[in-house]
């Protein structure tokens, strides 16, 4: 909740608080103390639904902001897959669709499940978006066909550097499945001590065929 949304609550609420002491209390002869408490009960009521229409705003603000995230993550990928066929040498353009699909995996694997997100933060703040640019400026010095060593070191260097990415991006996609992985595994080792413990030692306990 910000200060400002904070402050306006606070303000809504003790209008809605004021309100319904006076009312009571002048309009209608109603003791004091009795009018008081009708004002503090409407006080705390409005402080309680300020509350949540601000926590619910939080939320949609939050959603959009994965979504768009999560879309413009996308959006560049879709140019990392544009540039396979933009550079010309063959290994590069094998290097940069395997990129593709890894990026593609891990942006899925994000936006099916939002609380990976943490664990992907450098992957969509510097990873993806530098990889692009990466590809970009590869494809505006081979377009130059300049034929001179500091340009060949360029391509090589960032020919090299694709293949860092790609392995990096793997890493990345397994970082992300780690922990479903070892729940998994602590599960399958609960359920085969549970398998013994029922007398089924061996797969052929089961006389599958």
């Amino acid at each position: 909740m910000s200060k400002k949304q904070s402050v306006k609550g606070q303000i809504l609420s003790a209008v809605i608080g004021a309100t319904f002491f006076a009312v009571p209390y002048l309009g209608f002869g109603i003791s004091i103390l009795p009018a008081l408490g009708m004002g503090a009960l409407a006080f705390g009521a409005g402080s309680l639904v300020f509350s949540e229409n601000t926590s619910s705003n939080e939320v949609i603000e939050k959603e959009k902001s994965f979504y768009e995230l999560i879309n413009d993550a996308k959006k560049q990928n879709a140019e990392i897959y544009s540039m396979i066929n933009r550079v010309e040498k063959g290994t590069l353009q094998d290097d940069i669709t395997e990129v593709h699909g890894l990026a593609k995996k891990i942006i899925d694997a994000v936006s099916k499940n939002p609380n990976k997100l943490n664990q992907a933060q450098s992957f969509f703040g510097y990873y993806l978006p530098v990889t692009v640019k990466i590809l970009k400026k590869y494809d505006l010095i081979e377009n130059q066909s300049l034929d001179n060593e500091e340009m060949k070191r360029f391509m090589i260097s960032t020919e090299n550097m694709i293949v860092k990415i790609k392995e990096s991006f793997k890493m990345q996609l397994a970082n992300l499945y780690q922990a479903d992985m070892l729940d998994t595994d602590a599960e399958m080792k609960v359920f085969d001590s549970l398998l013994k413990a029922e007398g089924f030692s061996d797969i052929n306990d089961f006389n599958i065929k």
